[in-house]
């Protein structure tokens, strides 16, 4: 994986040699000479990270047989609490 080097200004000039440039490697946008930020596509951040790219749903949710089930909240009323009234 070759890591290609840009000044900030080749960057800003020709953003789409970047963009393919990431797809073979991590990109280096110098500023003044000195490495500043890192270009990455979005898989080899994630490999990076440790990011599955499920959402909050997906991982909260149970595949286990019989962990479906319906619930039903308590009703205010039920529970002896009165809705608030504005006014």
């Amino acid at each position: 994986m070759p890591t290609t080097f840009m000044s900030g200004r080749d960057f800003n000039q020709d953003v789409g040699r970047a963009k393919r440039a990431a797809d073979t490697g991590p990109v280096v946008v110098t500023d003044r000479g000195n490495p500043a930020y890192v270009l990455l596509t979005h898989d080899a951040y994630c490999r990076l990270t440790g990011e599955s790219g499920q959402s909050i749903v997906d991982m909260l949710r149970d595949s286990a047989p019989g962990a479906d089930f319906d619930w039903e909240p308590p009703k205010l009323s039920d529970m002896g609490l009165q809705p608030a009234e504005f006014g």
